[in-house]
């Protein structure tokens, strides 16, 4: 008797744990509240194909082998130098064209050498001094979301900023957005026998015997369960997304370096991402919890003031957005990836997501925290007197 696996969400961390119980030879069914899969991985759909979640896959990853070996990976875009006639810093009031030379040292150092126990700013002030300190805490941002990346775990952020910052640059872009790869991780899903269930939503667990991941957001994941400790910190950043007629001379890359802040022309890499003569411009500012949506916009207009010669002409769609709590996991000092909700919960439930007890970057956590899910659903069965699924049409 094959095992019957449920798996609850649609996103990189539930595509990911059906298609491996699957290939493993389980019976599995995917649950998804919403009318298409992709979770914070999803492409808006429409001429304008604005990301919702990770930006972008590390060619240095585990989710980009996985891929790769499975022909899921697509055609993707690399990025180009930091170094480079596309790339912008404000530092200082002006936009440059290099990076302080601090901040790369900085960023080439060993993980190893970064301490858990102590705060980013702290760590790396004494390494390269205040300066380069801060503007590299400041450029991080961009795969943190977090308005003050300098007071959380220098190993935790020392991670991501040497994967940033490394030489080739391990970045590189899905053509068509994310959506084209999540579309791949269905195909291969349904290929293996995986049924799909769109727009249910599961408000309480099955009584089948089965095991369950339940791969949604820490927030679903906690009423679902009814565990208040289900909880971990997590970004606060306002989301700014154009279009703008095209000219000649717009930078790809402006990055912040006097305070968190991120603004990127995606169509610079794939002109698929919006209508012909059209350029896609998605913009990220975290902001503090005192701070208003507004306070993120100010800043980002300025920026775009400074980079974006016109753009307030040029504009041809907008789009406002304020995530909160939706954007990551975030390790405080004294605090590790093995701190946060572990994947097992007991009973032959499993967590995954983002923000899990898992390693990695960006989408790489959703990614790892699956892959254990069903590594350990496939070895479990569940005993349990719980109610059955109550699926209500979202």
């Amino acid at each position: 008797m094959r095992h019957h696996i449920t798996v609850i969400g649609g996103g990189v961390a539930g595509l990911t744990a059906a298609v491996t119980a699957a290939e493993s030879g389980a019976k599995v069914t995917l649950y998804e509240a919403h009318h298409t899969l992709g979770g914070r991985a999803r492409t808006a759909e429409g001429p304008y194909k604005t990301n919702e979640g990770p930006h972008a896959l590390y060619n240095g990853g585990p989710l980009w082998a996985w891929l790769k070996q499975r022909d899921l990976l697509g055609p993707v875009m690399a990025v180009p130098p930091l170094e480079g006639a596309r790339f912008r810093f404000h530092r200082g009031g002006a936009l440059r064209r290099t990076p302080p030379l601090a901040m790369v040292r900085l960023g080439l150092r060993s993980t190893e050498k970064a301490p858990v126990d102590t705060d980013f700013l702290t760590w790396a002030t004494a390494e390269v001094g205040e300066a380069g300190a801060r503007a590299a805490a400041n450029h991080i941002a961009v795969a943190l979301f977090h308005h003050d990346p300098g007071s959380l775990s220098a190993r935790f952020v020392q991670e991501r900023l040497r994967r940033v910052v490394t030489l080739p640059p391990e970045a590189h872009y899905p053509r068509g957005g994310w959506a084209s790869v999540v579309d791949r991780m269905a195909s291969r899903a349904w290929n293996l026998g995986v049924r799909i269930e769109m727009t249910h939503r599961v408000t309480t667990l099955p009584d089948n015997g089965g095991p369950v991941i339940v791969a949604t957001s820490l927030q679903a994941a906690r009423r679902l369960l009814g565990d208040p400790t289900l909880a971990w910190d997590s970004g606060r950043t306002v989301l700014l997304d154009l279009a703008v007629r095209a000219r000649k001379g717009d930078p790809f890359v402006i990055s912040d370096l006097q305070a968190p802040g991120w603004i990127e022309r995606f169509t610079a890499q794939d002109p698929t991402l919006a209508p012909a003569g059209e350029q896609l411009v998605q913009s990220q500012f975290p902001i503090a919890p005192e701070e208003a949506k507004a306070d993120g916009i100010t800043r980002a207009e300025r920026l775009l003031d400074l980079g974006f010669p016109g753009w307030r002409e040029r504009v041809t769609w907008r789009r406002e957005v304020l995530a909160a709590g939706r954007t990551g996991a975030l390790d405080r000092p004294g605090t590790t990836w093995r701190d946060r909700p572990a994947v097992n919960r007991g009973d032959g439930v499993f967590l995954a997501g983002d923000q899990v007890a898992a390693p990695g970057l960006l989408a790489e956590v959703a990614f790892n925290s699956g892959l254990e899910a069903a590594a350990l659903a496939l070895r479990t069965k569940r005993i349990t007197g719980r109610e059955g699924l109550d699926l209500n049409r979202a």
